[in-house]
């Protein structure tokens, strides 16, 4: 396969969306208020927050790793997309209310209010250098993998600098509101060109499910699955049938998700990333009210759903149709330093070599766009969120008579620099790629434990002190930095020489580690909550929780008919999980 090339409609497509898309997120910018800039005036209605809200998680780098997965038949990763529905509900019943009913521009505010500032600074500290190192930058590093492919004289480095100014350029001028109204039209795009591809995919194979399914048996039966033999000869499991390809719940000895981690890890996880992450619950605090909040937040969860048949599905299909496909032309570097010769060496390419190889043309300018639209939603949430919490958290309190527009300014200002930031980060991450890939995963769950014990004590329990609050996330981050420093001690070792107690911590699962690193954390806030001076009545009386608030709830919703009953929407919405989760189990 020779190097990947657009027609000029498909060029022209790309440039036409680019211009339009900039347009209409700056037309529809709020900025005469810092409320307007970074909650989009608290005017959102619940289609929009629940397109927002999918569209900022569906990023490029999903899109592909999704694709990728597949390929190689590791299907468990649906199982990160059905729990979102299920943390979504438990969001949208205990921690919204407090969210909205605070009046709280950030998440680290929040946890001002009901704890102190030092923990406010510390959540927001740690959040804002995850936004930048880690979510614009990884957006920014797939996207330019992407446009590397398909436009190859083009430098790196120009490449990154025009993803980066796209994406800053409607957000700077016009804030939230512009950054969700363009993602409401960049999740249509995305989710039409989806269903257009795994169609287009279909009538390439030839088949139907059934023999979809029967070919990828035979596949894996006859040893030709590279990945899958992989896994074998390293002790792992690894499917022999279709059906055991497309299981969610995979034995102890499963290389990337033992059935215990949907039980420990994967839930932590999900409750960090929608219920505790700032660039995620900021589209919900800008929501018109609570109901339209929750059914914001239940629709996001109904939009993940059919994920596995619009964007996992494609990448077995790849394995069945271009497995034996030459793609040395694309001159695209495995980790030795040699090009691909396949799809086994770099999983990875197979979105963007399904979209050259299927899509017609015009179509594929069109699918193409909508996946650098992804990317560009991704980003411009996380510039966005980050220049919420230096605004509002930081720059706010060292400067408390800054007018509305002053704080608008410095918003502006401060995503500015994000951009700048995250695109001279870019360089690092492409040099070093194959580590930060591997142990992305690793480090979120280093991350994300103490943020959820914090969240959940302080939501739950009236006797969680400040105290006890700073002094968790204190202890969760020093475990995390010694436990990353055994991680790379260890992989710079030869196994034989990695002392034996450096070996059992470091061969723990990272969804059993995240899960040992927040029953610690719990334990920690827990003890000194109870040595130490309890909250206020002030900071416990509105901001924790109480079987008197869901009964008072169930009397002002007998009014509302059955459709715009949020518990209902929920059972429903767990029902339909339950029935898509139960064939795939």
């Amino acid at each position: 396969m020779d190097q990947f090339q657009l027609s000029g409609l498909d060029i022209g497509i790309m440039l036409a969306y680019a211009v339009l898309i900039i347009g209409y997120g700056i037309y529809h910018g709020k900025r005469d208020s810092s409320e307007d800039y970074f909650l989009a005036g608290r005017g959102m209605t619940w289609p929009i927050v629940g397109i927002a809200l999918f569209s900022a998680n569906i990023s490029s780098s999903t899109l592909i790793g999704l694709a990728g997965d597949a390929y190689k038949t590791n299907i468990h990763v649906y199982n990160y997309e059905w729990y979102a529905v299920v943390v979504l509900i438990f969001f949208a019943i205990f921690f919204l209310p407090f969210y909205l009913k605070s009046g709280v521009y950030t998440m680290p505010e929040f946890l001002e209010k009901r704890y102190d500032r030092k923990s406010r600074y510390y959540f927001s500290f740690i959040t804002i250098i995850g936004n930048v190192m880690v979510d614009t930058a990884a957006g920014l590093y797939v996207g330019s993998i992407v446009l590397k492919l398909l436009f190859p004289a083009l430098p790196s480095w120009q490449i990154i600098l025009l993803l980066a100014i796209a994406a800053a350029a409607y957000t700077i001028p016009g804030g939230l509101n512009s950054v969700i109204q363009t993602e409401v039209i960049q999740a249509i795009l995305l989710v039409v060109g989806s269903i257009l591809l795994t169609y287009f995919a279909f009538q390439e194979f030839g088949g139907g499910w059934g023999d979809m399914m029967a070919a990828l048996t035979e596949r894996l039966q006859a040893g030709e699955v590279a990945s899958v033999e992989a896994a074998r000869a390293a002790g792992h499991y690894a499917p022999s049938t279709a059906e055991e390809a497309f299981s969610l719940v995979r034995p102890g000895n499963d290389e990337f998700m033992p059935w215990y981690g949907l039980l420990t890890g994967v839930p932590l996880l999900g409750f960090y990333f929608w219920a505790n992450n700032q660039f995620m619950v900021q589209r919900v605090l800008g929501a018109r009210d609570l109901n339209h909040g929750r059914w914001g937040a239940l629709f996001a969860g109904l939009l993940k759903l059919p994920v596995i048949f619009i964007m996992i599905v494609p990448g077995v299909l790849a394995l069945l149709t271009f497995s034996e496909l030459d793609i040395s032309g694309l001159n695209y570097i495995t980790a030795d330093g040699t090009p691909c010769q396949d799809l086994s060496e770099c999983a990875n390419l197979t979105y963007p070599v399904l979209l050259m190889q299927l899509l017609p043309s015009g179509i594929l300018g069109l699918v193409v766009a909508g996946l650098l639209a992804a990317m560009m939603s991704s980003v411009s949430a996380t510039f966005n969120s980050a220049s919420t919490l230096i605004t509002m958290d930081f720059i706010r309190n060292i400067k408390p008579d800054m007018t509305s527009k002053q704080l608008v300014r410095a918003g502006q200002i401060a995503t500015l620099v994000l951009v700048v930031l995250a695109s001279a980060w870019v360089p690092y991450i492409e040099k070093v790629s194959d580590s930060l890939w591997q142990y992305l995963q690793l480090v979120i769950s280093y991350t994300a434990p103490p943020a959820v014990a914090t969240f959940v004590l302080g939501l739950f329990w009236k006797r969680a002190s400040p105290t006890g609050s700073i002094v968790s996330l204190l202890f969760g981050f020093v475990f995390a930095v010694f436990m990353l420093v055994l991680q790379v001690s260890a992989s710079s070792m030869a196994p034989e020489d990695v002392p034996a107690w450096m070996a059992a911590l470091t061969g723990i699962h990272f969804l059993s580690m995240a899960f040992i690193m927040w029953v610690m954390c719990l334990a920690v806030h827990v003890v000194v909550s109870l040595a130490t001076a309890s909250p206020s009545e002030e900071q416990v009386a509105e901001l924790t929780w109480n079987k008197g608030l869901f009964q008072q709830e169930r009397e002002e919703l007998k009014g509302l008919p059955w459709y715009q009953n949020y518990r209902i929407l929920a059972v429903l919405l767990l029902i339909l999980t339950a029935l898509v989760v139960g064939y795939f189990w």
